[in-house]
């Protein structure tokens, strides 16, 4: 692997661990001689800029009995190795990339190794071996499409009569519809039976674990034998679900705050990768509190995409919200709630009509919707959110996933680079929800008091979030 150039030198010089990286990439030239390192500038979702080291290459991928080059590009940056690469697709002019369990729709690769990144015990090496095992079970590229044709997944830009599957969508060939509900107590409860009241599904598996102080609502589910659904202790019995919800909460007698959320973080060490490494397709939906927090805690335990790992987060107090506006203001117009579950919540409102086909957009703030904004949320005060009434949203986030419906939900998602946020944070947003999991709304410019509460979620959410052991 060339060092040795200018300017590839002087920037290695500014690596905080230098000498340590060189070593790395001197690994990594031994077992992949075919990556290139170069110099480019690395632009961050906060729009900050900074000259980085890159690898560009091919992964030699196996496929029934033949092999691919998949092109990849690795940005390494300046605290590397003890922190991970950034991975992402450098598709040629001809391919797409196709959207699955490890790659979204930009390119990024997310693996467990990314999420587990643990040094000296992860390497580049390590990783490049699993990304080659994940795509030759889900290759990542496809062909796109020319002329007339309009299924842009049909086949790889270059490989003959490849056949692939749609990547998370469910074919009328595939396991029945199931859902799976983590966690016992008045929540686990209300949201079995909305989910049965809701949605279709063919089977609903309740697992009541046994460490959360909310176990309990088990019994009475054995003793009357509900149709369709399962009682079970063991993750096991999840294995192939299309939703995972997991309502389990684990509080402990602890004086401070980043005390008692570290138990559940510690609860959730051992329900989270079980039920990711069985349910790999799945949309995990997250109502453990905070959910914010929880939800942040489950993306980076499971090694899922952070499109498939959501919070129930704001979605109650959205549908509340847009009830009260159509009701009371004649509004006939969606709104959704952003932000943290706390006091610094914010109202948005779509800015096309409901029930139209028009995609959904989020209106710029203005003085002719905040004031309607203001009111609505006004009519919301004094309306807790009680377990039966959680279960009865958590049901509408599933019945837009099962039946693919690409309903707009506010719920807590990966925020990084959206309105301006440049942490990686997890926060309430516009997403649209279907059988891949979720879609977010693009961002637009918020009212300056609007845009402070989000920012003061934000920075509230990274501080609680560095003081735990994830």
């Amino acid at each position: 692997m060339e060092l040795k150039g200018e300017k590839i030198q002087r920037t290695l010089s500014k690596y905080k661990f230098r000498d340590v990286a060189i070593e790395e990439l001197q690994k990594i030239e031994r077992i992949y001689p075919g990556m290139v390192p170069s110099i480019d500038t690395y632009t961050f979702s906060d729009s900050a800029q900074k000259d980085l080291l890159k690898l560009l290459g091919n992964l030699p991928v196996k496929y029934e009995g033949r092999s691919y080059n998949f092109p990849i590009q690795l940005w390494l940056l300046d605290s590397f190795p003890f922190t991970p690469p950034i991975c992402l697709l450098r598709p040629t002019s001809n391919m797409v990339v196709r959207e699955g369990k490890h790659v979204d729709a930009g390119g990024r690769i997310y693996l467990p190794g990314l999420h587990n990144w643990d040094y000296p015990k992860s390497s580049v090496v390590g990783l490049l071996n699993e990304m080659t095992a994940k795509f030759e079970e889900e290759p990542p590229l496809s062909a796109k499409p020319a002329g007339g044709e309009k299924d842009p997944h049909e086949l790889l830009a270059f490989v003959s009569n490849l056949k692939m599957k749609d990547a998370g969508v469910r074919h009328h060939d595939q396991p029945a519809k199931k859902v799976s509900v983590i966690g016992g107590g008045d929540l686990g409860m209300a949201s079995v039976m909305s989910i049965l009241s809701k949605c279709n599904v063919d089977k609903l598996v309740f697992v009541d674990v046994a460490e959360s102080s909310t176990k309990g609502g088990s019994t009475d589910l054995e003793i009357f034998n509900l149709p369709k659904v399962e009682v079970s202790r063991d993750f096991s019995a999840t294995a192939g679900s299309w939703v995972v919800v997991v309502t389990a909460n684990s509080w402990s007698s602890e004086q401070s705050y980043a005390s008692v959320v570290q138990t559940n973080v510690d609860l959730y060490r051992g329900i989270v990768p079980n039920l990711a490494r069985l349910s790999p397709n799945a949309v995990m939906l997250i109502a453990s509190q905070p959910v914010d927090i929880m939800t942040h805690v489950a993306w980076r335990q499971s090694g899922l995409p952070p499109t498939r790992v959501v919070g129930i987060g704001c979605n109650l107090d959205s549908e509340r919200l847009t009830h009260a506006l159509n009701i009371n203001l004649n509004t006939f117009k969606a709104a959704w709630v952003i932000g943290e579950l706390s006091d610094n919540k914010v109202a948005v409102m779509s800015s096309t009509p409901l029930n139209t086909n028009a995609p959904p957009e989020i209106a710029p703030g203005s003085s002719s919707t905040k004031p309607l904004l203001d009111r609505g949320l006004e009519m919301l005060k004094n309306r807790g959110q009680r377990s039966w009434s959680v279960g009865l949203s958590i049901a509408d986030v599933t019945n837009s996933v099962l039946k693919n419906k690409m309903k707009t939900h506010s719920v807590s998602t990966l925020a990084q680079g959206w309105g301006g946020i440049g942490a990686e944070v997890f926060v309430s947003l516009p997403c649209m929800m279907g059988a891949n999991g979720s879609t977010r709304l693009a961002g637009v410019s918020l009212a300056q008091e609007d845009e402070a509460k989000l920012k003061s979620s934000v920075s509230s959410l990274c501080t609680l979030i560095g003081q735990l052991r994830v």
